[in-house]
C-alpha cells in the first residue's frame, strides 16, 4: 500500500475488519517487532500507586 511519492498510506479499520485488512495488520504489526529498530532508552517504570495523604475511604461519607 505505497502512495505515488513512496509514502506508505495509512488506513483506518472501522466496525468490523475482513481476513484481509487483519493479516494486512498482523504483517505490519510482526515487521515492526522484527525490524530490530534501536531502543535509545527504556522509560522508567510507573511509580507505585499510594493513597494521598490525606485520603479517607467511603466510610468518610457515612459519618457526617
Amino acid at each position: 500500500m505505497a502512495g505515488s511519492e513512496g509514502r506508505a498510506d495509512v488506513v483506518v479499520l472501522r466496525g468490523r475488519p475482513d481476513d484481509v485488512e487483519l493479516a494486512a495488520l498482523v504483517a505490519v504489526l510482526a515487521a515492526l517487532r522484527n525490524s530490530g529498530a534501536p531502543v535509545e532508552e527504556l522509560p522508567p517504570p510507573p511509580a507505585p500507586w499510594t493513597r494521598p495523604a490525606r485520603y479517607r475511604g467511603a466510610g468518610a461519607w457515612n459519618a457526617r
